[in-house]
């Protein structure tokens, strides 16, 4: 489940963005369709990762948020990125400069406080 394309980004901005709503998550990646989106959804609440919330019923707001499950990924996450940051830095940063996972996600930015604890 981990290994489909997009999940770990969807996950990412549900957990570390608080980015949890359709629309939102559609927007903040760029190339993932509707069609996908509705997929993975759907695929990782399924397999026990997220749930959705019922906001609101009339006009019907849903938003997702991490279950048991999805917190326990976290740090195997956040465990990825800091070797990406390190290692592979001139694909995935401009500047080719390696980055600390404050740097790319400071504490301020809505990050589980622990998030470095888990690592």
């Amino acid at each position: 489940m981990l290994g489909k394309k997009w999940t770990l980004l969807i996950l990412r901005d549900i957990a570390l963005l608080n980015i949890n709503r359709f629309n939102q998550i559609r927007r903040s990646l760029p190339g993932l369709t509707s069609r996908v989106l509705v997929m993975r959804l759907h695929e990782l609440e399924e397999a026990g990762f997220i749930r959705a919330v019922v906001v609101r019923e009339r006009p019907r707001v849903v938003e997702w948020e991490l279950t048991e499950k999805g917190n326990d990924t976290i740090p195997i996450l956040m465990s990825l990125l800091v070797f990406g940051a390190k290692w592979y830095a001139d694909e995935v940063f401009e500047d080719h400069q390696t980055r600390t996972l404050d740097e790319i996600y400071p504490p301020t930015s809505g990050c589980p406080e622990d998030r470095t604890a888990a690592l």
